[in-house]
């Protein structure tokens, strides 16, 4: 399902500003919560979008450094406190000079997003556009 609707957000996107985008990057789970869920949900809607916007999806140089708890049902601050410097590169050179399109499924408070962000733009000369699924109140 998460590819379905990647491909009618794709759509979507394809006749945006995110047009220029050199590649696509979903928010990554940590190996813990991956082997447990058996699939991250941003990757599969990731997929949809790279396949509409004919860009390559990149799943291996944006990783999550540590697990951490869920972020459902905490504030605010609390958010961003758990996920803060969460997220790093593989290898900067992959990101370089690029335009990365992060993915998130839903988006909250946006804390995980900035984070990824953070650690994208650590890349030299690296520019970042995000899109999610949804948004969540809260």
């Amino acid at each position: 399902m998460g590819t379905v609707l990647g491909r009618e957000m794709g759509k979507s996107l394809r006749d945006s500003c995110f047009a220029d985008i050199d590649l696509i990057a979903p928010v990554p789970l940590h190996l813990k919560k991956f082997r447990k869920r058996g699939y991250n949900q941003s990757e599969w809607i990731a997929k949809g979008i790279a396949e509409i916007l004919e860009k390559p999806l990149d799943t291996n140089t944006l990783v999550r450094r540590f697990f951490s708890d869920s972020q459902t049902l905490k504030k605010r601050f609390d958010r961003w406190e758990n996920v803060n410097s969460g997220f790093g590169l593989t290898n900067s050179d992959s990101f370089c000079g690029k335009h990365i399109l992060l993915i998130d499924d839903v988006v909250t408070t946006g804390a995980t997003l900035e984070a990824c962000a953070h650690a994208v733009l650590s890349a030299k000369q690296t520019k970042v556009s995000m899109a999610a699924l949804a948004f969540a109140s809260g």
